[in-house]
């Protein structure tokens, strides 16, 4: 079985000031088991556009809108979570990142790991949330 792309897009369309040409997708579900998300931010999937500059918790809680819609498009749920690795431009932003990434994440208990780095891919952006899932065993 080959992987499934979920979402695939070209840095063409979504990076059009940084004149890539990668292929690229929101999401690969790997053998029909595991989910790898892309770092995921404010970002409105469909029209490509920024939302909530300058407010970390929402740019939290829409990248975490975002994981639960492409869990689900790749058969898998914020349950099956196991991994999460958060970058965050500014150590000041944390406490308000992580509690609002702990509301969806509640009784989960995934690892994860949580990084200062200088920039994300657009400025406007200040938190971005990377996701490992599985797909539950149907038959369990």
């Amino acid at each position: 079985m080959a992987h499934k792309r979920i979402r695939p897009f070209n840095t063409k369309q979504t990076y059009p000031e940084q004149k890539l040409d990668n292929d690229l997708a929101q999401a690969v579900v790997a053998r029909g088991t595991m989910v790898f998300l892309r770092g995921q931010v404010s970002q409105d999937l469909d029209s490509r556009e920024s939302l909530h500059v300058g407010d970390a918790a929402q740019q939290t809680e829409k990248a975490m809108r975002n994981i639960k819609m492409l869990l689900e498009e790749s058969g898998s749920c914020l349950d099956d979570v196991c991994r999460i690795v958060v970058y965050l431009t500014d150590i000041r932003y944390r406490e308000d990142v992580y509690r609002e990434m702990g509301k969806w994440l509640k009784g989960v208990h995934p690892c994860s790991t949580g990084l200062v780095v200088p920039a994300l891919a657009r400025p406007e952006w200040v938190v971005e949330i990377e996701v490992t899932a599985v797909i539950p065993d149907k038959e369990a």
